[in-house]
């Protein structure tokens, strides 16, 4: 069994997605152990050595590429292990296959981090700062244009075909509202959200651990997210 240590965040759901997605179900073929990163979790030894960069998801695998466990962090190289381990949701030829490895790149380095800072300076920040919300809501609409005049003229992210992109990109997208984003500009996005949003396995995906995530309300949870103890050399 496929353990997977995540928590309830866009990242998270990214992998129980592709798992879902690839047949692989809950419980049955995977688990999934929470790291309650307001708790601090994250900074745990043993979750460490599976996940240095200490973020969630981190997976592991006990019959990896060589028969022998494997350990793998850092989401977007998860879904691309998994991909290659069910052979789904990643083109077998190299044009297709760039295709979508260049949209899954392109979550990885604006969609999640520029959301990301949206989200912290719109939402989580103590202080409002009008500049950094400004920047952040500015970015956050040019990557939604980016994305809707691609989807003007292709079914999904990278062209004809589902794949981990969509799967990459799909649950940052989730809380548009509180991004200061209105879908009605983004037409053909919003299109494409509702279909992905449709799946089944999509629906549950976003489903795991989601009864465990409460409102960071609390100034130790927000420390451990922002603060000091989230710079401390470990």
């Amino acid at each position: 069994m496929i353990d997977v240590y995540s928590w309830p965040t866009p990242n998270g759901h990214k992998v129980h997605i592709m798992l879902e997605e690839c047949g692989l179900r809950l419980n049955r073929d995977w688990r999934a152990i929470p790291i309650n990163i307001g708790q601090g979790d994250q900074f745990q030894p043993d979750f460490l050595r599976i996940s240095p960069n200490n973020k969630i998801p981190a997976l592991v695998d006990p019959h990896g590429p060589d028969g022998k466990p494997i350990n793998v962090f850092e989401s977007g190289a998860i879904l691309v292990y998994l991909a290659s381990k069910t052979g789904k949701f990643l083109p077998r030829s190299d044009r297709a296959k760039f295709e979508v490895l260049q949209w899954l790149m392109f979550q990885m380095g604006g969609v999640g981090p520029m959301l990301g800072q949206n989200h912290h300076f719109r939402l989580y920040a103590p202080e409002k700062i009008e500049y950094a919300i400004n920047r952040y809501t500015n970015e956050a609409k040019r990557i939604y244009g980016v994305m809707d005049k691609q989807l003007a003229s292709h079914k999904f992210i990278a062209g004809k075909t589902y794949s981990i992109a969509d799967i990459a990109i799909f649950p940052w997208l989730r809380n548009w509202q509180n991004q200061g984003i209105d879908f009605a500009e983004y037409p053909h996005l919003k299109a494409w959200f509702d279909l992905i949003a449709a799946r089944p396995a999509v629906q549950r995906g976003v489903q795991v651990l989601a009864d465990l995530r409460k409102p960071l309300t609390d100034n130790k949870a927000r420390d451990i997210l922002f603060g000091q103890q989230q710079f401390q050399r470990r």
